[in-house]
């Protein structure tokens, strides 16, 4: 049985993702949309939750401010919440896995739930219209007739 890695036995990649979804490789910035489609498509998360990006079988760990995927832009159509991603992709909301996290930033699960997504301002808005609250019983996400409930975490 082949035991779980260690963060000592990932070298940092020298790449950091900040919390808008911007990536950097020694502390200048990545532009070349196919160089970060490319790491996107080659990174998993380890059972510690790190950030690992394996290339030609060499992994190394990324440096992540908050999560490596951003929510950019919500669109609402025919009751489905559709995310674009860092990543260009765009995919369905999960509403079950909406949740709150600290200085009331919303976050969800992407990507069939393998990795959390952080909204930027725009697209918290953008889905904020549609967030209810009712007293006593929390925040929930309106889709068609079914409420789902928005989770609070702590940092």
């Amino acid at each position: 049985m082949e035991q779980a890695k260690s963060a000592h036995d990932f070298p940092p990649c020298e790449i950091f993702i900040d919390k808008e979804g911007r990536w950097f490789y020694k502390g200048a910035e990545i532009v070349r949309r196919d160089l970060i489609q490319l790491f996107y498509s080659h990174m998993e998360r380890d059972g510690q939750g790190r950030y690992i990006l394996s290339w030609e079988g060499k992994p190394c760990m990324v440096e992540v401010e908050d999560t490596a995927f951003v929510v950019r832009r919500v669109d609402r159509k025919d009751g489905v919440f559709s995310l674009h991603l860092s990543d260009d992709s765009t995919e369905d909301l999960l509403p079950e896995t909406l949740s709150v996290g600290p200085d009331n930033v919303p976050y969800c699960m992407v990507k069939g739930g393998r990795f959390p997504a952080r909204f930027t301002r725009a697209a918290y808005y953008q889905i904020a219209g549609h967030i209810e609250v009712e007293e006593g019983r929390g925040f929930f996400l309106r889709i068609g007739e079914k409420k789902h409930p928005i989770a609070f975490t702590q940092g």
